[in-house]
């Protein structure tokens, strides 16, 4: 896709996360312009997880810095959260509200009301497809509509960057697709095109929706590139995917 502006949405500046002797991620670097789609790959326990941890201000660093929209996520988080939409795997439900609940709660949470708020929940309720559920319980949604709301909430402030853990995992082949058309709608978005970083470990999800593809391997960056040079002289991606980590990934602990 074009990208009309190229100023950094998503910047890791020498990430580092250290666990006593052991690196979770070392000397993590690198830059996302507006506007961008990026998938992020790795085997299990690369570090995928933990970089994005502290991209979203859930963990601090071992050393180096993260920023989103510019804004320093350890020194100026607040301002950063309001940039940010985080849908990490498993999202945060509560399974005794409604969708409609739910997206009130987070819309005051995030200081939204009156005509505002309204206005926003109506555009998500439409742009996630949850009109036939708004008023179910989210215990009684099916794994494809949990991540609808999920994905509600998280588009609820109207943010410019999205970061997706697994955004498909679960998810039956029509929602996949459903998923997949969401994420490509947001980033070509005229009115409000987001950047958006990706982390799955499905490669059909590359050719589908990314521009771009940076891929982690035992917590360093090995390759950062577009989909076609990452293929190279290879069949197929799986087969460039095995070839730039060939070994796998070392085992992180519980939750990087």
């Amino acid at each position: 896709m074009e990208i009309i502006n190229s100023a950094p949405m998503i910047e890791a500046i020498g990430l580092s996360k250290f666990y006593r002797d052991f690196a979770a991620i070392r000397d993590v670097s690198f830059s996302i312009p507006a506007g961008q789609v990026v998938a992020f790959l790795g085997p299990n326990g690369a570090g995928k997880s933990t970089t994005m941890k502290i991209l979203t201000g859930y963990l601090a660093p071992s050393a180096g810095t993260a920023r989103i929209a510019g804004l320093d996520v350890a020194g100026d988080r607040i301002r950063a959260a309001e940039r940010l939409g985080y849908l990490p795997e498993n999202g945060p439900l509560y399974p005794e509200m409604t969708p409609l609940a739910l997206l009130r709660f987070f819309g005051y949470a995030r200081g939204l009301t009156g005509a505002r708020l309204n206005a926003r929940i109506g555009e998500v309720i439409h742009r996630c497809a949850l009109e036939s559920v708004i008023e179910k319980s989210i215990r009684k949604l099916s794994k494809g509509y949990r991540q609808r709301v999920g994905m509600a909430q998280v588009l609820l402030h109207e943010p410019d960057v999205l970061i997706m853990d697994e955004p498909t995992g679960g998810l039956d082949p029509n929602q996949i697709r459903e998923m997949r058309r969401t994420i490509r709608e947001l980033a070509g978005d005229a009115l409000g095109a987001r950047t958006i970083l990706l982390s799955t470990h499905i490669l059909q999800e590359v050719d589908a929706v990314a521009d771009r593809v940076i891929l982690i391997d035992r917590g360093r960056i090995v390759f950062d590139g577009l989909p076609r040079e990452m293929r190279g002289e290879h069949a197929t991606l799986d087969e460039a995917f095995q070839a730039l980590t060939e070994g796998g990934g070392a085992c992180e602990p519980a939750g990087t």
